[in-house]
């Protein structure tokens, strides 16, 4: 077996491993803390292998393992990744050991049950991002619920954790059911969980001849992502979830794994009702994106303010994927991994605050920049780096996304939804300058003046710079990070033909259908 096979394998069960050891040592604060943080580390320092040794301009899924698990139903532990998921992975190992250091001081107690939850969350995460079997992909979906209700329900900062747990529990979990039915249905007509078959398959028009189902199907799985990245207006857990949950929660709690899976399964096992649906989620992009920043733009909150910022973010991000264009699908894929890093610092530093002064609220704050100089600049650079400044890494991805918008051929008048979602752009800007005005200048608040903040230290230091770094080499260097994200998006958007077509076995019927995908996403594995 050589490390190209089993490197994915070790990715996704590593940090498991060391949920495991943390469970099994004393709760001591510190050997935790350092568990974790080790484990972390040696996590990402495995995802580095992938970029290191991918294969760049082909399609398909590498670094594949493939075997099988259950006879019946025919369920394949099935592993791989392509232009898509590739830096999804590098990034969920990139932000678990920051999540770590700025968790250090904010989690004084159960520190035990706090790493293992988090370490088992960051298996779900990967596991989804590199599953390829349908059946084992719907396992980490829904192991990724549960150590995320649990954070929230434990370690939320009031007395109102419980209930927003469960919101979220229930809004992602009654869809996710829903989801399941529409996988078995899918595989009642083939006979198989394997993606990459039914991406094949998809892209001969052989899943089912009754386009009503497959109109129902596809509905099944949108709405369970949708609900899950979240897609206006389906946002009501987001708020109140960000709110209460600790910081390096919120880092992964939005956003990834629900557009990957759009991306993905949607996209891939049904082409034709995604862009058939594609003018309605363009419009609820563009409106989430307006909605979002006039809402982020009237909050007094700092968490409720990223919270809506977010969803404005995620927002764009759709509007970009469902262009169905190579730049707004590219974009889109860019952004993701933007909002990742962006919004993971600004969330870092929004937590840096609270343990400082033990308050969100802005009329609270204020005048504190001479205090904490090295925070208010970081503070600046992520905030220049969320409303795309050119020459940061958010520029890249809004740029491409607004032009994905404005050549889309799936929604009348593209530039009148264009417009919609540049004027968030700007009330973007307005209400992260506005915030900045109000933290750290003008006359010092009622809480600074009683609190005696600290500015970061270093093991904050250390955990914000690597981000700060990468807004910059993202902006200026783009290129490395597009060859593998464009070799996807360019199928995605319909731009490869197809060929080759062979006949392979069903249970009832023989199938014919493309070796050679129609896209990126419905690539067989190498």
């Amino acid at each position: 077996m050589t490390i190209d096979s089993s490197i994915l394998s070790l990715i996704v069960f590593f940090p498991t491993v060391g949920a495991i050891l943390l469970a099994l040592l004393p709760a001591n604060p510190t050997l935790q803390k350092w568990g974790a943080l080790v484990v972390t580390l040696l996590t990402f320092l495995f995802t580095l292998h992938l970029p290191a040794h991918y294969q760049y301009g082909l399609t398909g899924y590498q670094f594949d393992v493939n075997v099988p698990w259950i006879a019946s139903p025919a369920i394949r532990y099935h592993l791989g990744v392509d232009g898509l998921s590739m830096w999804l992975v590098v990034l969920s190992g990139f932000l678990a050991p920051l999540g770590v250091l700025i968790s250090w001081r904010a989690i004084d107690r159960r520190e035990k049950l706090f790493y293992t939850l988090f370490l088992l969350q960051q298996t779900a995460m990967i596991g989804v991002f590199v599953a390829l079997d349908l059946f084992l992909y719907y396992g980490f979906w829904e192991w990724s619920l549960v150590p995320m209700t649990i954070l929230i329900a434990t370690f939320g900062r009031t007395d109102k954790r419980a209930k927003a747990a469960l919101k979220y529990f229930l809004y992602a979990f009654i869809p996710s059911a829903i989801l399941l039915v529409g996988m078995l249905w899918v595989y009642a007509q083939t006979g198989t969980f394997d993606l990459p078959m039914l991406q094949q398959m998809a892209a001969s028009h052989s899943i089912s001849s009754n386009q009503s189902a497959l109109w129902l199907a596809s509905l099944a799985f949108l709405v369970a992502f949708a609900v899950k990245v979240p897609v206006f207006p389906l946002h009501g857990w987001l708020s109140d979830a960000i709110f209460e949950a600790p910081t390096a929660a919120v880092m992964v709690l939005a956003g990834k794994l629900g557009l990957y899976s759009i991306l993905r399964f949607s996209f891939g096992i049904f082409p034709e009702q995604s862009r058939q649906i594609a003018p309605l989620m363009i419009a609820l992009g563009a409106i989430g994106i307006a909605y979002g920043a006039l809402v982020a733009l009237v909050q007094t909150d700092l968490k409720r303010l990223a919270a809506y910022s977010t969803l404005g973010h995620l927002s764009f991000i759709t509007l970009g994927i469902f262009s169905f264009t190579v730049a707004g699908i590219d974009g889109g894929v860019y952004q993701i991994i933007n909002h990742g890093i962006s919004g993971g610092a600004l969330f870092m530093l929004l937590g840096a605050l609270y343990e400082r002064y033990g308050t969100y609220d802005m009329r609270e704050l204020g005048g504190v920049a001479q205090k904490l100089p090295w925070m208010v600049t970081l503070f600046v650079i992520t905030a220049l780096s969320n409303i795309g400044l050119p020459g940061l890494n958010g520029f890249v991805g809004e740029f491409l996304t607004l032009s994905g918008s404005l050549q889309t051929i799936y929604v009348a008048h593209p530039m009148l939804w264009t417009a919609i979602a540049t004027t968030g752009v700007i009330f973007g800007a307005g209400y992260m300058l506005w915030a900045i005005q109000r933290i750290f200048y003008g006359g010092m608040g009622r809480r600074p003046d009683e609190v005696s903040g600290w500015d970061l230290d270093a093991r904050e230091q250390v955990a914000l710079w690597p981000m700060a770094v990468l807004f910059v080499v993202m902006g200026v260097a783009s290129p490395y990070w597009m060859r593998a994200i464009d070799s996807f998006g360019t199928g995605a958007a319909g731009k490869t033909t197809v060929t080759d077509v062979r006949v392979y076995p069903h249970p009832t019927k023989n199938l014919a259908f493309p070796a050679t995908p129609v896209s990126s996403t419905e690539g067989g594995a190498h």
